[in-house]
């Protein structure tokens, strides 16, 4: 199976589709890091404060897939943020991780109250010149947020993790990390299932023969995203990583775009600050 890969602003690839880990239970991540990546995948998303990345790593490790094959990301959490700080949760990753570096660090939130996140940047900044983090990036930053840390360092993310679903398109948002060359990545891409029966995705569903939801990672990818749907099912993982093989028509791509509300399933990053 051939899947497209992202070019990053900093000259790297990161493969376009992934799986990811959040609420996955730490005793069964290894099982399911395995699994997916045996089935084909090649990124795998995680974050300290999913409380599996020793999982996360026991399953790279365990699935036989060569190291260098394979895009790992973990992010920095609230309560680590500032510079000191936020080194030495990186560090503690990687050790439970047990790698020696990670393809993607991200901050997870910008809890712009705190006033930490400029530092907290500047930290990733010195991960990545030391090769600990071989790309960086944010994740639910607003344009305040990414237009501040650029501003102050000069460095642009390379990717800004951010919920996107079709009831959540964020196309503002979006068309600035297009002007910023930062990638966009989906997470809750679909939305906890709020669009599986709705009129454009059903359709579509029936032209392809596809299920609902592979219609909208299709949708997402076809958006230029990259998107990291989860599932610990092997069933689940298969079906989510099977949508290589049809495209949407662009009257599709158009309705299926008039289901934006601006419905969010998760936090506000303008509002949310929980440590």
């Amino acid at each position: 199976m051939t899947q497209p890969f992202l070019t990053l602003n900093d000259g790297r690839s990161m493969p376009q589709l992934g799986f990811g880990l959040w609420q996955v239970p730490a005793a069964a991540t290894a099982n399911v890091t395995m699994t997916a990546l045996r089935l084909g995948y090649r990124l795998v998303d995680g974050a300290a404060i999913y409380g599996n990345e020793a999982g996360q790593g026991h399953g790279i490790r365990a699935s036989g897939v060569p190291r260098d094959q394979v895009f790992v990301t973990t992010k920095v959490w609230n309560s680590a943020q500032g510079y000191d700080s936020t080194l030495r949760a990186a560090e503690a990753s990687l050790k439970r991780l047990a790698l020696a570096h990670v393809d993607l660090l991200l901050i997870h939130w910008p809890c712009a109250s705190r006033g930490l996140y400029v530092d907290t940047w500047r930290a990733l900044v010195r991960l990545r010149d030391e090769g600990r983090a071989l790309s960086i990036g944010v994740s639910n930053f607003n344009a305040p947020h990414l237009h501040r840390i650029i501003g102050e360092t000069g460095v642009v993310p390379a990717v800004n993790q951010i919920e996107v679903n079709p009831r959540l398109q964020q196309p503002g948002l979006r068309a600035l990390h297009a002007e910023l060359e930062i990638v966009t990545q989906s997470w809750t891409p679909l939305g906890q299932g709020r669009s599986f029966a709705a009129p454009p995705v059903a359709a579509a569903a029936a032209r392809t023969g596809k299920s609902p939801a592979q219609v909208i990672l299709r949708w997402h990818i076809q958006t230029g995203a990259s998107v990291i749907p989860r599932s610990t099912r092997p069933a689940g993982l298969a079906e989510n990583l099977d949508i290589f093989d049809f495209a949407l028509s662009e009257p599709e791509m158009a309705a299926i775009a008039t289901l934006d509300e601006g419905a969010r399933c998760g936090p506000d990053p303008a509002t949310f600050e929980m440590a």
